[in-house]
């Protein structure tokens, strides 16, 4: 499982103690973050943690990675911490960058955790929750709980391939930036360039369609909405058009889409995209 992410080598310990019966998220991507870290990692559960156990010690025994006393921690944005988040903040510069570790914590980990200190819902805990046994079956609980923590990694390393991809995204595109020209970035293949470009002064991105031919994109410049705004949005007539009507209104070969909310538009060449950029610009003259 390991070979899908990048990890920086650190030290974790090989065993680990969690609590016994019902699973929950929680305890099932706690381990799960534990195993992609160490893949020697096993791990016993229980109700109380034996006086001489060597090991890592979460989501029971009121250690540095517990969260059900008294004291236990919460974020400044006012979600409390759980297991998972504990250790992810104690882990988390492994796997990514600090802005992108807190990116995940956000947008990944807050969920489980806020989950399980307040039981609001989200689909992936009530996943994990259902994989328990259910009253009415045999199956050993501790049997459940591993072929949780695989579904758990396996989700884990998918989420974790995907954050890691984006920064490697955003260092190159941050590269490219001094390639600009007239506030146009062109990219010789797809990657996300959301993050590296919202906080510069570029305006439009053109880059190789995945479905064939380019993409001219606009850069929003704001996380808010309209994602685009009447100076750089493409012009109204366009939106929603495709094929042939754009061809005659614009004199452009293959400018074959254009979306009605006026931030993409696609078209067979480069020479086509630059053609979009210079109509662009005469307008906003």
């Amino acid at each position: 499982m390991n070979k899908d992410i990048k990890i920086n080598a650190t030290d974790v310990p090989s065993h680990g103690f969690t609590h016994g019966g019902s699973f929950h998220a929680d305890d099932v991507f706690s381990t799960a973050l534990l195993k992609l870290l160490n893949p020697d990692f096993s791990w016993q559960r229980g109700n109380e943690v034996p006086e001489d156990f060597v090991g890592i010690v979460y989501d029971i025994g009121g250690g540095a990675y517990d969260h059900h006393q008294v004291d236990a921690r919460v974020r400044e944005n006012g979600v409390p911490y759980a297991a998972f988040g504990l250790l992810w903040e104690k882990y988390g510069h492994v796997f990514l960058e600090k802005k992108s570790a807190e990116a995940f914590d956000e947008e990944f980990v807050q969920e489980i955790d806020l989950t399980d200190n307040t039981g609001k819902r989200n689909p992936l805990s009530t996943v994990i929750r259902s994989m328990n046994p259910e009253w009415n079956e045999t199956e050993e609980v501790d049997r459940a709980f591993a072929d949780a923590v695989e579904y758990a990694m396996t989700t884990l390393c998918a989420m974790l391939r995907h954050f890691q991809a984006i920064n490697e995204a955003k260092n190159l595109v941050l590269r490219k930036i001094p390639e600009a020209r007239n506030r146009v970035l062109e990219l010789d293949r797809y990657m996300p360039w959301l993050e590296a470009l919202r906080e510069t002064e570029i305006d439009y991105v053109i880059y190789p369609s995945n479905r064939g031919g380019f993409n001219v994109q606009v850069v929003p410049h704001s996380s808010g909405d309209p994602i685009v705004d009447d100076t750089t949005g493409f012009l109204q007539e366009w939106r929603g058009r495709r094929g042939e009507d754009l061809e005659k209104m614009t004199g452009i070969e293959g400018f074959n889409f254009c979306h009605r909310a006026g931030f993409l538009c696609s078209v067979d060449t480069l020479e086509g995209a630059w053609k979009i950029i210079e109509i662009m610009n005469c307008n906003r003259r």
